[in-house]
């Protein structure tokens, strides 16, 4: 079996090989990269197979372990960009349910301010709340109380 570092320098070259058909649509080179994604596993099981010992071929059983690896790999980064995905929705709307309610935060000044909640902007990474005309971060928010409406007689 091949150690990394060699199938490091093997993989930077193969893009130039003519004839495979693995690399010939990966025309253009790209900066090395640090992460272990799908691609850089793909391409250390292609090296490996190519390089082996014909004497000597891979395991069967140790291919089956790195293509399960790979699947399982794949999987975890769809259901990590999922989580995210319903993360930023459950933020998106908890803070929509604050509009009316009255809220308090921490200003810069270390003051906890209250006031009724009149708007929510969705335009950064993480909602915004306005409050008395100031946009207070959703996370900065420390307590949610329910708004003080005006009693009205019952119609008759």
């Amino acid at each position: 079996m091949t150690d990394i570092s060699s199938v490091a320098s093997t993989t930077a070259a193969a893009p130039a090989a003519a004839g495979t058909g693995l690399h010939n649509a990966a025309a253009t080179t790209s900066a090395p990269s640090n992460t272990m994604d799908s691609q850089m596993f793909l391409k250390l099981l292609v090296t490996q197979l190519k390089n082996q010992d014909p004497s000597s071929p891979m395991d069967t059983n140790q291919m089956i372990s790195q293509t399960t690896q790979l699947s399982m790999m794949q999987e975890l980064t769809t259901l990590a960009g999922t989580s995210s995905s319903g993360y930023d929705l459950q933020m998106k709307t908890s803070a929509a349910a604050l509009v009316g309610q009255r809220v308090s935060y921490t200003d810069s000044t270390g003051a906890t301010v209250a006031g009724t909640a009149t708007a929510v902007s969705f335009a950064g990474t993480t909602p915004t709340v306005t409050i008395g005309g100031t946009s207070v971060p959703l996370d900065s928010i420390s307590g949610v109380a329910a708004a003080a409406t005006a009693s009205t007689a019952p119609i008759a």
